[in-house]
């Protein structure tokens, strides 16, 4: 009597990987969130946990959950005095893709914070999108509801204003500068709590900054420099903690708790006046025409505009295209970004609301053109033959 082996294990081709400190009030129903998962075929799912500097009951916990899960689980455990966002979140990502890389190479990293609850078909839908084309996948973020009743009126109402005029000049944006890998409806988050990437884009740029602040916007903006395809995909989406004390320096908790001691605290970066905003999205439309035909480099009239030295403009010229609207955007006095305060939103909004309106119209124009011009060749032969006849 022979006996067969039992059949070998699906090998993981999608890795979630999360840095994790003090977090044992939540780390357990981030967990369970992630066994949730639907849409994904057994076994192909895989967990790096990343434990560090932890002095509470967060590692008890994991422990005691770790086994209780369908998906297969890699803890490591750290403790380093200079810990920080980046340093943690790289540590991570760098883990998955090294797991990635035991199973022959392929397939995708995906980053969630400890204190984040993602829906059952996270995985699923930043899978479509891959699969769509994409070689990363920012997701968007709302806040915990029960947590959010908790903080003052102002707050989420603000917020709600900050949510429209975003939504308002990232379809502006859209609709001027189009991505077609990027389409409208997009929008423009770029945060840790939902980030996905396939293992050869992360490798690509480097893996994750290593920085303190703000490193998921700068491995996004790292991403798009190097002309990868990056979807701000609105069906993605995660809710995170509501909470005034966060675990790292500069993230969303000391952003909220910040606007609560300062109300009037200027908006994010991106979040200028109309008018600077539609300037910016034209420019760069034409930004990229003249860099793809090759006219930067011929004619630095470009550059006077923009305040731009001819040394400067010649480097900035000669990069990739990715990378040269960024490195112009850095170099350009007239490009610095003006932020507005939250007592200008309703205004900016009410402006926006009719540029939009006048942009939507005259997109919608410029396409009936095009399918006018496409169909006149057509319709000249139909005449010709009808003429003849």
């Amino acid at each position: 009597m022979s006996c067969v082996p039992p059949p070998a294990a699906p090998i993981p081709d999608a890795i979630i990987a999360i840095p994790v400190r003090n977090e044992e009030e939540r780390i357990a129903a981030c967990l369970q969130a992630i066994d949730a998962q639907v849409g994904l075929e057994p076994g192909r799912l895989g967990l790096i946990l990343f434990l560090n500097n932890c002095t509470d009951r967060t590692q008890q916990i994991v422990a005691a959950t770790v086994p209780t899960l369908s998906i297969p689980v890699r803890v490591l455990t750290e403790s380093f005095a200079g810990a920080h966002a980046g340093w943690a979140r790289r540590r991570a990502m760098d883990a998955a893709a090294d797991w990635l890389g035991d199973t022959g190479g392929g397939g995708i990293i995906l980053s969630t914070d400890a204190d984040s609850r993602v829906p059952p078909q996270w995985v699923a839908r930043n899978w479509a999108a891959i699969r769509a084309g994409a070689d990363a996948v920012a997701g968007r973020v709302e806040l915990d509801e029960a947590e959010a009743a908790l903080l003052p009126p102002f707050l989420p109402a603000r917020g709600r204003l900050e949510d429209r005029y975003d939504a308002l000049i990232t379809e502006a944006e859209a609709r001027i500068d189009p991505d077609p890998h990027d389409p409208w409806p997009c929008h423009r988050t770029a945060i840790g709590a939902t980030l996905a990437v396939t293992r050869a884009a992360y490798h690509t740029v480097g893996g994750m900054p290593e920085i303190p602040l703000g490193e998921d916007g700068a491995f996004i903006a790292r991403l798009i420099e190097h002309g990868l395809r990056v979807r701000h995909a609105t069906d993605v989406c995660v809710t995170i903690s509501a909470r005034l004390a966060g675990r790292a320096p500069g993230g969303v908790a000391d952003t909220i708790r910040a606007r609560c001691e300062e109300p009037d605290a200027l908006c994010d970066a991106r979040m200028e006046s109309f008018v600077h905003a539609v300037r910016r999205y034209v420019w760069r439309r034409r930004f990229r025409q003249q860099h793809g035909s090759g006219r930067l480099a011929r004619d630095d009239a470009w550059a006077r505009r923009l305040g731009i030295g001819t040394a400067e403009a010649g480097r900035i010229a000669a990069l990739p295209l990715g990378q040269a609207v960024a490195e112009a955007e850095r170099a350009s006095p007239r490009l610095a970004y003006r932020p507005i305060g939250p007592r200008q939103l309703p205004r900016e909004i009410r402006i926006a609301r009719t540029g939009v309106a006048m942009i939507r119209l005259s997109s919608a124009l410029a396409k009936t053109l095009r399918r006018y011009k496409a169909a006149l060749p057509e319709r000249h032969i139909i005449d010709a033959e009808r003429g003849r006849s």
